[in-house]
């Protein structure tokens, strides 16, 4: 049995399934919209979901808030500062709470960034993927670059200040000159934070059945090595393997809500296919709620679709799958207060990925090395 003495710190992760267009390589839980937005009805869900979520956490204080999608910024903000009074009516909350939106460039205008802004939400996620013409186009995004500029002088017009951008690289017929272009525009903006990741073909998905033209490995790679390199030159660091923040002397730019997924803390979540995880003095449960949003709009069908508590040998795999896409040691304290167990628990499989040149390790911190990174899925296996 475990023995957890500290509860981890907690985040609400909220979900909006709708988009205007799926993405044909987008394996997330989204779905094309056809005819009117329910926005009513999924905000009454919504608040009905929480309710019943509340009651597992008692009086434990949130401290960031995620909506996610589909394309969130498809709600109204009237309809979000609906839901944040709620919220705040329900949980106590940190003072100083940060409040992501996920926003498509292809679904805003100044007057809902600025209705964004003043319904509480103070960071951005715009999902750009690129600059160029003919990249979005591959990608089926329903925004061209034009819009995308647009976008981010709108949202610092409409008064944020912490905007993150999303760029893809890897990408169909893609250069290195092309992902330096893409990482050259968004930096340009002064961007506090950009998600650079790599372009995947996920099952269940148009791509994955079609597959484009990619780059080879050894481009990607020589484009990774080379995108690194131009943002440590223009003040960004990668904390996370997709992940880049600026350096800005006396601020932590990073983003607080996925940086508790990885440090392995607790989020509850609600909407349509929500996951989410609960830590409890004697166990861990992970829950997810139901998928599609006819059902999760359904009165007679239970918004909770399953749940799991872990067992004790898959929570070592639970921790590093999370803890070791960061960039930072990681204490061996964090370890025993997050998962109850001790550290000696897993010595043999510490020691097995340190010999392989994996990741260090000695009594006090766990890092993974370069090539710890690299193989990052190597690495995971020692710990199945």
């Amino acid at each position: 049995m475990l023995k957890i003495t500290n509860k981890p710190p907690l985040s609400l992760y909220i979900h909006i399934p709708w988009c205007i267009r799926k993405c044909p390589y987008c394996d997330f839980n989204s779905h094309a919209l056809k005819g009117e937005l329910p926005e009513r009805a999924y905000l009454n869900a919504l608040k009905k979901d929480l309710l019943l979520t509340s009651e597992k956490i008692s009086e434990r204080k949130i401290q960031t808030i995620f909506i996610g999608g589909g394309t969130p910024s498809l709600f109204s903000p009237e309809a979000l500062t609906e839901l944040f009074t709620y919220i705040n009516n329900l949980f106590p909350i940190f003072e100083n709470i940060e409040i992501t939106l996920e926003a498509n460039p292809g679904t805003i205008d100044q007057e809902r960034f600025t209705g964004f802004r003043q319904a509480g939400i103070n960071r951005l996620s715009i999902g750009v993927q690129s600059f160029q013409p003919e990249k979005l186009k591959a990608l089926g995004r329903i925004h061209d670059e034009n819009e995308a500029v647009r976008a981010i002088e709108a949202a610092y017009k409409a008064g944020f200040d912490n905007v993150n951008i999303d760029l893809m690289y890897g990408l169909p017929d893609q250069t290195i000159d092309d992902a330096l272009y893409d990482l050259c525009t968004a930096v340009s903006f002064q961007t506090t934070h950009l998600s650079w990741y790599q372009l995947t073909l996920e099952p269940n998905t148009a791509f994955y059945n079609k597959p484009p033209p990619l780059p080879q490995a050894d481009n990607i790679w020589e484009m990774q090595k080379a995108g690194e390199n131009y943002l440590i030159q223009h003040n960004f660091y990668a904390y996370e393997i997709s992940a880049y923040a600026q350096k800005k002397l006396g601020y932590d730019l990073r983003c607080q809500h996925n940086l508790n997924y990885w440090l392995f803390g607790d989020y509850i979540a609600i909407g349509a296919g929500a996951h989410g995880k609960i830590t409890h003095e004697d166990k861990i449960i992970r829950y997810w709620k139901t998928r599609h949003p006819k059902d999760y709009l359904n009165p007679d069908t239970p918004f909770l679709a399953g749940e799991k508590v872990l067992k004790k040998e898959e929570i070592p795999l639970e921790f590093m799958m999370n803890v070791l896409r960061l960039h930072q040691p990681i204490s061996t304290s964090l370890f025993t207060s997050r998962t109850g167990m001790h550290i000696n628990d897993i010595s043999d499989m510490l020691n097995k990925a340190q010999s392989d040149g994996l990741l260090t390790y000695n009594k006090h911190t766990i890092q993974t090395t370069e090539k710890g990174k690299a193989y990052l899925n190597d690495l995971l296996q020692i710990f199945l």
